[in-house]
């Protein structure tokens, strides 16, 4: 029986890129699905001409080692018709030794090939990409299942909109419970047993986290490394201080830091930075650390599933709702410790409190913060009497205020 193969929102932008020259290369940490969205596209997109190459395949990745000419008469072997386009998939494009030389030569000399590849570590690919590829690739990056596709593979049917019937976003609460506790691994949405989340989740953890990315790092002290994850995951959320750390840690601030830069460029975690106008001297300039899954946040942290929301795991769970909707985040934080959890300054500006449970009075951060720049401020919640808006409403909002 063949796994049905769900549809994830990143296909829509990368489909807009399937006829133009450029190679599209799609990043993201382990798991969160993208062999399934090459697959998918495979099935309803590019369904002809089109070849797959696992590179974890040591096979494969021998043949694309050997450079592009040898995988373009490979292919031509196996029947490609070079009249038209050739749609070339390459999975985990990290494992060749040159991927920048392959992307190039396909790019560049091979005008019938269209690239499509994926990769698990920005940080590998970084290092191996020798040479600037500007203007050849168009670069996405895939998270970890939001809310709304957590709901499709759930197979939950409900038109999320600002005007819900109370009984309606009681539902989706009980479901964003679900969402926040065990995070949005797709492997770990689709399982429906606790105790087996927690093995596959601890897997993921065990293997990519802990051994891949330290390998990747080429980490020698591991238990300062472990540990880090999970004062991280403990403090998700809240302000990020490398000097603090370091002394916690007992090694120094410049291994932290690159810690900080590999876990970044691996995507477990996000930093996002304070926003400022006016205010710059008043200002916190430490930015805020957010672990890029609650379930991973959980397991690093509590070693176990809560039996209850808690306000760090709730902020962490909007932030990453905006990442995935495509928001450029800050935050706001004076030296008197006014805050704002998230600002988000597009066409509108928006100020955005998390509270687990709705308040009736919105904190002197946000009144001031809303008062200064002319903008609404936003309660996000989950429990309680509403005074604000559910992070499905806010979502919808923005969209229809674009």
């Amino acid at each position: 029986m063949v796994d049905k193969i769900y549809r994830r929102k990143l296909v829509d932008e990368v489909v807009k890129y399937l006829g133009s020259r450029e190679a599209v290369i799609i990043y993201g940490a382990r798991q969160v699905g993208k062999t399934h969205l090459l697959k998918y596209l495979m099935q309803n997109h590019i369904k002809e001409n089109v070849f797959y190459f696992d590179l974890e395949l040591k096979e494969l990745l021998d043949l694309c080692n050997k450079g592009a000419e040898e995988v373009y008469k490979y292919l031509l072997q196996k029947n490609a018709d070079e009249k038209k386009t050739i749609y070339l998939i390459v999975d985990e494009i990290q494992y060749l030794e040159d991927p920048t030389n392959f992307i190039k030569i396909f790019r560049d000399h091979y005008p019938d090939i269209k690239l499509i590849v994926s990769g698990s570590s920005a940080f590998e690919i970084k290092r191996k990409f020798k040479q600037s590829l500007a203007g050849r690739t168009v670069s996405f990056e895939l998270y970890p299942l939001s809310f709304e596709e957590f709901l499709i593979f759930k197979e939950k049917s409900y038109k999320l909109s600002e005007n819900n019937t109370e009984t309606i976003n009681k539902e989706l609460v009980g479901l964003a419970e679900e969402y926040i506790k065990f995070g949005g691994y797709p492997q770990i949405v689709l399982e429906n047993s606790e105790e087996k989340k927690k093995t596959y989740l601890s897997q993921i953890i065990n293997t990519y986290i802990r051994k891949d990315i330290r390998d990747i790092g080429n980490i020698r002290n591991i238990s300062s490394f472990n540990k880090l994850l999970e004062v991280l995951a403990s403090q998700s959320g809240q302000l990020l201080n490398v000097l603090e750390l370091s002394n916690t840690l007992g090694i120094n601030r410049e291994t932290v830091s690159e810690y900080l830069d590999l876990l970044e460029n691996t995507f477990i975690i996000k930093r996002i930075k304070p926003f400022h106008k006016n205010l710059r001297s008043e200002l916190t300039k430490n930015p805020k650390v957010f672990i890029m899954d609650t379930g991973i946040m959980h397991l690093l942290w509590l070693k176990e599933f809560p039996k209850i929301i808690f306000g760090n795991s709730f902020e962490t769970f909007v932030f990453l709702e905006l990442v995935k909707s495509g928001k450029s985040i800050n935050f706001w934080r004076t030296k008197n410790k006014e805050e704002v959890d998230f600002i988000i300054n597009e066409k509108k500006t928006y100020a955005i409190e998390t509270k687990n449970k709705f308040e009736k009075q919105a904190n002197t951060g946000l009144k001031f913060f809303s008062n200064k720049y002319n903008c609404e401020p936003i309660v996000v919640g989950l429990y309680g009497e509403k005074t604000g808006k559910f992070i499905w409403e806010l979502l919808k909002k923005m969209e229809n205020e674009k």
